[in-house]
């Protein structure tokens, strides 16, 4: 008789699914399953201790850091937690901004997941589709904040500055010829709401062929349905948030059940699948997009009718525009005490919860008085579904792990902070 034991193996510690450093320590038993144990911390940067070494505004750049794909959404949170201690509130147009964002950030994330979930399982196509799409939301994020990917666009008070009225164009190179350029720069002569508009009228043909190569590919749906199934009450148990919970079959979303910022002024729907396995999460995501488009279409509308200021006009807590700045003494005072020793918040402790494109991202704010945190702790929605993964993955082949790990959506900044 043969003699059969449990092999135990490494994971990792680097993997595309996982779009950073994840160690896993998985027990077989043959190409089975047995357990999974996540080893994490190769990526930790302390920004949790870090963030309270500084003063509040100097933390905004760090929180597009944490989940690198989903930037905006991580400073929309931490932002919202210290207006809530300092008891303000932005100008309706710098929410709509805000929204608008956030959800081009949505699409952002999804269009990576997507592309990487695709190319885990064998399908190099969508990977290249995707990323010609992220290209123009990348463009976005540089015309309005000047960076394409860690914009620190979103400040206490409202956001950075008000939306261009012209985007970047294509130059001849050595790469592109005159004929090249003038047909990509067709979509960018007018404003960047203008080029926003464009693209949210083309995506959903964009998404028609992503599902045309996936949503009835036999080889996608024998290595996605019926894979890592988890029902509703275990996705509640595990505290599940996001496309993990909505694919189990609970319409939970914060944005409709406790709306923030001027979602509760938009139509939009709540993606929801049925069966909890990889299939239905890529399905859900896939819907998000698609709804994501119709907000920003909605944000675009309501923008270009109503003008107006995007930032609080208090100086104690907003910068003075530059050109203020350059004449006038107590405006350069403001300017220099807001970014040397910031402001000083209130007293309290607040919790923000908004809708990450990954699940509940949540800013845990306490203040002592001071211009700096007393202590913050962030919520991050993969860190959840990361300690679930041994639920997740027990009883699977060796074969389904790729499969699996990349429809968690982890970004490693994030989990490890």
């Amino acid at each position: 008789m043969s003699e059969f034991k449990n092999y135990t193996i490494n994971f990792g510690p680097q993997h595309p699914a996982a779009h950073g450093v994840l160690r896993l320590v998985l027990e077989l038993n043959g190409e089975t399953v047995v357990r999974a144990d996540p080893h994490i911390g190769l990526l930790h940067r302390g920004t949790e201790k870090l963030a309270e070494t500084k003063p509040f505004n100097q933390s905004i750049g760090y929180m597009d850091r944490l989940d690198y794909v989903s930037m905006m959404c991580n400073e929309h949170a931490y932002v919202m937690a210290i207006e809530k201690l300092l008891g303000i509130k932005p100008p309706e147009r710098a929410e709509y901004i805000r929204v608008m964002f956030a959800e081009i950030t949505r699409i952002l994330n999804h269009l990576m997941w997507l592309g990487a979930n695709s190319l885990d399982l064998g399908g190099m196509s969508v990977f290249l589709y995707a990323f010609r799409e992220r290209e123009d939301l990348m463009d976005c994020y540089e015309a309005a904040s000047g960076a394409r990917m860690h914009a620190t666009y979103f400040r206490p008070g409202g956001v950075y500055r008000d939306l261009p009225d012209t985007m970047p164009q294509y130059q001849p190179s050595p790469f592109k010829n005159a004929k090249e350029c003038k047909k990509l720069n067709a979509n960018r002569q007018g404003s960047l709401l203008d080029f926003i508009e464009d693209f949210v009228k083309r995506f959903p043909k964009c998404v028609d062929e992503y599902e045309a190569l996936l949503t009835e590919n036999r080889i996608w749906k024998q290595r996605t349905v019926g894979i890592g199934v988890v029902s509703v009450e275990r996705a509640l148990a595990l505290g599940f948030t996001g496309p993990m919970l909505r694919a189990s079959g609970l319409a939970w979303d914060l944005r409709k059940k406790q709306p923030y910022s001027v979602y509760d002024k938009l139509q939009f729907k709540i993606p929801v699948g049925t069966a909890g396995d990889c299939y239905d999460r890529y399905l859900v995501r896939v819907a998000e997009m698609r709804e994501s488009n119709e907000i920003i279409k909605q944000c675009v509308a309501w923008l270009k009718q109503n003008p107006g200021p995007v930032m609080l006009d208090d100086h104690k807590v907003t910068a003075p525009k530059r050109e203020l700045m350059k004449g006038d003494m107590e405006s350069l005072i403001h300017h220099f005490k807001l970014f040397t020793e910031g402001y000083c918040v209130p007293e309290g402790e607040v919790y923000v919860g908004t809708e990450h494109p990954k699940g509940e991202f949540g800013i845990y704010l306490i203040s002592d008085g001071a211009n700096k945190p007393y202590r913050l702790k962030i919520r991050a929605p993969d860190f959840v579904h990361l300690s679930g993964i041994n639920d997740v993955l027990a009883g699977h082949m060796l074969a389904d792990v790729p499969a699996i790990i990349s429809t968690l959506d982890v970004v490693f900044g994030d989990v490890d902070r």
